[in-house]
Parts: structure tokens; C-alpha cells; sequence
């Protein structure tokens, strides 16, 4: 049991509790995608969330 959190394993937001593992890199950006982060699957490669808002669009009548 840790000293500090009083939990085995230790909560995530202890000083003391182990980094979170790389699972992904984003397919767009590179950025990496850790254990217990929400990501996009699309067909078949990591998209993190930020680069999926970045590609929502509002459909828009042009004149």
C-alpha cells in the first residue's frame, strides 16, 4: 500500500503512481495515446480526439 495515496495501485493522481503506458501515436499529429485515454478508430488507425474536433465541419449552403 502506498504511504501517501493509501491505495495499491496507487491512484492515478498520486506522485507517486507509475506513468501511464504509450499505447498509440495519432496517425495526424504523432501524439501519444496512453492506457485509459478515449481515441478514435478510424479503420484501423489511432486518431487522437483533438485531430478528430479539428476535422468537424458544418455543412453550410454556399451562394
Amino acid at each position: 500500500m502506498c504511504a501517501l495515496c493509501r491505495k495499491e495501485p496507487c491512484d492515478s493522481r498520486c506522485p507517486n503512481a507509475p506513468e501511464p503506458r504509450v499505447l498509440y501515436a495519432c496517425i495526424n499529429c504523432g501524439s501519444e495515446i496512453v492506457e485509459g485515454e478515449s481515441y478514435y478508430d478510424v479503420d484501423g488507425e489511432p486518431w487522437c480526439e483533438e485531430c478528430m474536433r479539428g476535422c468537424l465541419k458544418e455543412a453550410e449552403l454556399s451562394e
